[in-house]
């Protein structure tokens, strides 16, 4: 049993269940025993490896569409350009090296942020930028960002916020939470109180007994922050990450470790705890501020960007091996059996703003 799993339970026994957002939150964020603040989680070593770590391309094709995004609203001076849930920071690595060669006026003039609660990955960032001539700050919240024109980006960002779960119990809803069974071991179960369907993100009253619907309140009020600072100050955003465009019911929970799945009750701490987002939900959110939403699947996001050529270009002059790599790295981006259609995009820009891929309104 975890460290964490044994807290976990004592909790349990003194105070009752726990919801699945505070579950989540506790395995993911804990001070002393969270999966984020104790474990590198990254790359081959770690329990999953995100696109940044695949390809410099992925780095370089969100640095040509800020790049474009700053341009289509007028290239304001100063700006800050920003990433927020960075990981190792590879992606702010790659995106920082592009856009010195697409504009040294831009990148000597912006301001460049990293948005990181965690203490342990602000340094593995501040490792990977070390040799950067560019200035970085590091920053926990967006709140602290200067009040200009902001272009951010986020990868894999809204997966790990912690997610409410609603199950169905005869002719009522009740939140799923985290319990312990007679052999006090933790269980799922469904609460005692009910809720009510239309605060339910979908028709609630055709699904199936036992069916799930999952709200995000944390992910939509992380979003409606981002959507008002950019509505104020001007700017763009991209957010990139595995869910689905259109909400529905089903039980999307999940633990990664070791780049395999697991029980999501099984090892509290040492696991990534996942769930897909409703890109829908917060493409709402960000129109609701008076700025354009445009959705699309990664594919299409990285092959309207231009990835084959990219590819072809850094593999002109390089050994079959080199092209060989290249090649499987834009399948696993771009394939439709890989990232290219789990995963999706949502573009947020000033309205009518035309920035490539996007059409100027869905």
């Amino acid at each position: 049993m975890t460290r964490l799993k044994t807290r976990i339970v004592d909790l349990i026994e003194a105070l009752g269940p726990l919801p699945v957002n505070e579950y989540m939150a506790l395995c993911l964020f804990d001070p002393a025993d969270g999966y984020y603040t104790t474990r590198e989680p990254f790359g081959v070593a770690g329990d999953f490896i995100t696109a940044p770590e695949i390809s410099q391309m992925f780095g370089e094709l969100v640095a040509v569409w800020l790049y474009q995004a700053w341009a289509a609203i007028g290239r304001p001076m100063p700006v800050t350009i920003a990433e927020i849930g960075p990981g190792r920071g590879t992606l702010m690595k790659d995106m920082l090296r592009t856009l010195s060669r697409l504009d040294p006026t831009l990148a000597n003039g912006a301001a460049f942020a990293m948005i990181e609660t965690s203490p342990r990955l602000t340094e593995v960032q501040k490792q990977t930028l070390g040799a950067t001539p560019f200035a970085v700050r590091w920053h926990e919240t967006i709140d602290t960002l200067p009040h200009q024109p902001l272009l951010i980006v986020g990868n894999e960002l809204f997966d790990a916020i912690p997610i409410r779960q609603f199950v169905r119990a005869g002719t009522s809803w009740r939140e799923r939470m985290v319990s312990l069974d007679d052999e006090n071991t933790l269980c799922f179960f469904a609460g005692a109180g009910s809720v009510d369907p239309t605060l339910l993100p979908v028709d609630a009253a055709e699904a199936p007994q036992g069916a799930i619907i999952e709200i995000a309140p944390a992910r939509t009020a992380l979003m409606a922050a981002i959507a008002e600072r950019v509505a104020r100050n001007g700017g763009a955003g991209l957010f990139l990450d595995y869910g689905h465009l259109q909400p529905g019911v089903g039980d999307t929970l999940q633990a990664l470790r070791k780049h395999n799945h697991e029980d999501v009750l099984a090892n509290p701490g040492e696991a990534d705890l996942t769930s897909h987002v409703d890109f829908s939900a917060l493409a709402a959110i960000v129109r609701a501020h008076g700025l354009d939403a445009h959705l699309s699947t990664q594919g299409s996001f990285l092959l309207g960007m231009g990835i084959l050529e990219r590819a072809g270009r850094l593999g002109a002059d390089a050994g079959q091996a080199a092209r060989d790599k290249i090649t499987e790295d834009v399948e696993r981006l771009a394939g439709p059996r890989a990232m290219g259609e789990l995963f999706k995009v949502l573009a947020v820009v000033p309205r009518g703003a035309a920035v490539r891929p996007f059409a100027t309104a869905d």
